[in-house]
């Protein structure tokens, strides 16, 4: 298969990540961007693929690989060359290693001027600490830190378009089912057994469900006040995430999770007398679950599905062969005022460790033209997320 080509590649480097794999690059790929694979060899040489299935015959212990995304700007005219890469979650190495890294960043440079790029955005998860700010478990971590030193002294800039989570909860998946829940605060602990007691049951959805999930999703994002895309955009991530996940189970002998190549995701429905009220969607990759959507409709909230649904994933998770749940995602600023708040405290609730990454850095070929960009997209894009906000309500109405 082409996608355990690339996949197989990335899941031997550090810190793997779903968005990197061959599978998103085709998600993208339906959307305007052409998915790049660029490998480093054993000796640093950078291999620049198009074609995934080229890569079979390369190298299988790679040093560094990225998953590179180009979207063109312009088709015609004078700016007709000019393009934007992003690079989710990667590029992928060892960021302890200097000689390495200062190899992948110099290359990474001459193939954005190559490509006529505004800019090349890289949000890798490089730690930069854990624990929260302030707190007594605080601690910072030398190679991010390291890097971010880099990354200014080369000119690269901290994005002012984030598009990932740049702070996350981790849960170490290691421990006993009877140590996690120990490892839990007692409230969350509490409303799991509430759930329980109160007739919440769960199923693992299918692919006849996500109509269905897609409609409670915009009721959520109409709710809580965030903006989705279309449902085809979330039809398409879904369908080639579980579809891929039901292929490879149904079409091998080998025994489910010694497929840590093929990302697959699922989605868990939590019911109240057959009535689907929540539901969240967990990805799977390379030892690693992500809690990526979540969505709930008002009806029997206070059921208090969503815990029993985020505990059920980490036992699914763990007996899957993962050792870490990403709860995907963090405040930025870790106090009342910022939005993710909210969501944050639901999710410490689990017991897991702050991890606070890099975020997303930006090395712009001209300052020029990515001025120009930075200046003209914010407003583009509140105009999007109007007409977004606008066309989610007009599909529940």
């Amino acid at each position: 298969m082409v996608s355990s080509n690339w996949n197989g590649l990335i899941s031997k480097l550090p810190n793997p990540h779903f968005l990197q794999t061959y599978e998103w690059g085709q998600v993208k790929a339906k959307y305007g961007w052409d998915p790049i694979y660029l490998v480093w060899d054993n000796e640093g040489k950078m291999i620049e693929e198009r074609n995934a299935s080229h890569l079979s015959s390369f190298v299988f212990h790679p040093s560094a690989a990225a998953l590179v995304l180009k979207r063109q700007i312009l088709r015609s005219g004078f700016a007709a060359r000019l393009s934007i890469l992003y690079s989710p979650k990667g590029p992928l190495l060892d960021w302890a290693n200097e000689p390495l890294r200062n190899r992948v960043l110099n290359d990474l440079q001459s193939f954005a001027r190559k490509q006529g790029a505004i800019f090349l955005k890289i949000d890798p998860d490089v730690v930069l600490g854990t624990g929260v700010p302030g707190s007594g478990e605080e601690a910072q971590d030398s190679t991010g830190q390291a890097l971010v030193a880099e990354l200014k002294r080369r000119g690269w800039e901290y994005s002012s378009d984030q598009i990932q989570f740049r702070n996350t909860v981790l849960i170490d998946l290691n421990p006993s089912e009877e140590e996690l829940l120990a490892r839990m605060k007692q409230k969350t602990r509490y409303n799991i057994r509430l759930a329980e007691k109160k007739g919440v049951s769960l199923r693992i959805g299918t692919l006849a469900d996500l109509p269905m999930l897609y409609k409670m999703y915009a009721e959520t994002s109409v709710r809580d006040g965030f903006v989705i895309r279309d449902e085809g955009y979330y039809q398409t991530v879904w369908k080639l995430f579980m579809i891929s996940n039901v292929d490879m189970v149904e079409g091998s002998q080998v025994p489910p999770f010694q497929f840590s190549n093929f990302p697959t995701c699922e989605p868990l429905i939590a019911e109240v007398n057959h009535e689907p009220v929540a539901a969240i969607f967990v990805f799977y990759f390379a030892g690693r679950a992500y809690y990526v959507y979540g969505m709930s409709r008002e009806a029997h909230r206070e059921k208090m599905p969503n815990y029993l649904l985020q505990w059920e994933a980490m036992k699914r998770a763990r007996a899957k062969g993962c050792t870490v749940y990403d709860l995907w995602g963090a405040p930025e600023v870790f106090d009342e005022s910022d939005s993710m708040w909210g969501v944050y405290r639901f999710k410490e609730g689990f017991g897991g460790r702050v991890v606070r990454t890099l975020g997303a850095y930006d090395f712009a070929p001209s300052p020029l033209w990515y001025k120009m960009y930075s200046e003209i997209i914010p407003r583009v894009l509140d105009v999007m997320r109007a007409r977004g906000r606008a066309k989610t309500r007009q599909v529940l109405g």
